[in-house]
């Protein structure tokens, strides 16, 4: 019996390049587009924190004060002390570190996002919450001798709380991404249970914790902006660099492997940079919400799904949602403030349900 053989064998099958992976491919044009509108909301809620008060100054005399603390610059802003005071004590310091804090939710949303293929993954998703949380509470109950340390103490409890998460959860289980998710969940728990213990036994202090707990931007300094400004910078810069690869992940650990992706080592360094960042803006505002879910999804509705849109984009739209939010918080029922933590909460919460039923509708057609 004689054996036919086909004509045209199949050609072997080529690894995709990285350029070639679905998503990644994108028109320069539509890239710059995005990121110039979210700049240009950036300017204006930086306009609008700046310029509203109750005392009525303009941007334009803020833009003078700045000028005037520009070293070497010897400028005479012609606004009198007391206002130069309020721009540059008060109101500045709050619009700088709310544009950090938020550009640092944002972005890491959209880091923890892309790492774990998970569309409702925020930045508190290893269990950044609950170490911040506890790290606080501790030095709360403990009393206002320790209260200077706050911010260390939550920024070092969120820093552990991930780093246990993720030695925890890189050790067990052959699904590295899943195990890493559970054991973020397990950990959180814990914690939130001590945080919720140490509570109960100092209950005089309970309004200073949920205070803290809900977030603010009330007691922001130059200070703070300062405090935070390394970890922001070496956070972003990481983010950025490694939006491309963030791209590449999406297709799974395995194809990205296969071309020439080392996945463990990426989502490792992603990670580490997203909770770096996250946990020093926790550190100075307290808990606030949503922000790393309703940022990178307005984000990807609105522009591209590619990461080298969706992170710089998001930073930037983060910086400028989180700003105005804060003008709400201050402002709705002014001369009172209402916790940022509750302005993100009352928006972000319709849009986690609005994004959860398009995720289901999308699924059953």
């Amino acid at each position: 019996m004689s054996t036919t053989l086909p004509r045209n064998p199949p050609a072997p099958v080529r690894p995709r390049a990285v350029s070639e992976v679905p998503g990644t491919s994108l028109h320069p044009v539509s890239a710059r587009r995005a990121v110039v509108v979210a700049l240009g909301a950036l300017v204006g809620a930086v306009v609008l924190g700046v310029s509203i008060g109750p005392a009525d100054v303009s941007f334009s005399a803020a833009l003078r004060v700045v000028a005037s603390h520009v070293p070497f610059v010897h400028f005479h802003s012609g606004v009198s002390r007391i206002d130069a005071d309020i721009l540059w004590q008060i109101r500045l310091p709050r619009v700088v570190l709310g544009g950090m804090v938020g550009a640092m939710l944002a972005g890491g949303g959209a880091a923890f996002q892309g790492v774990f293929r998970n569309p409702l993954a925020d930045p508190y998703l290893l269990g950044v919450a609950a170490g911040a949380g506890l790290g606080a509470t501790v030095v709360i109950v403990a009393g206002s001798r320790l209260s200077e340390i706050l911010p260390l103490a939550a920024f070092a409890g969120a820093v552990g709380a991930v780093t246990l998460t993720y030695l925890i959860g890189a050790t067990v289980g052959r699904q590295a991404t899943v195990s890493i998710v559970l054991a973020g969940v397990a950990v959180a728990a814990l914690l939130t249970a001590i945080q919720t213990f140490l509570q109960q036994q100092h209950a005089p202090d309970l309004q200073a914790v949920y205070g803290w707990i809900l977030g603010s931007l009330t007691v922001a300094t130059w200070s703070d902006v300062l405090l935070i400004l390394p970890y922001v910078a070496v956070s972003a810069l990481v983010l950025m660099a490694h939006r491309r690869l963030l791209d590449v992940l999406r297709v799974g650990e395995t194809e990205a492997d296969s071309l020439g992706v080392r996945s463990s080592r990426v989502r490792l360094t992603v990670v580490a940079a997203a909770t770096l960042g996250t946990a020093a803006a926790v550190a100075v505002s307290g808990l606030i919400g949503f922000v790393g879910i309703i940022v990178p999804h307005t984000v990807r509705l609105t522009t591209n799904a590619s990461y080298r849109v969706v992170m710089p984009v998001s930073m930037i739209g983060g910086a400028a949602f989180l700003i105005l939010a804060d003008v709400a918080a201050r402002t709705v029922l002014a001369p009172s403030e209402i916790p940022i933590g509750v302005v993100t909460a009352f928006v972000g919460a319709p849009f986690f349900l609005f994004v959860l039923r398009s995720r289901r509708v999308g699924r059953s057609t």
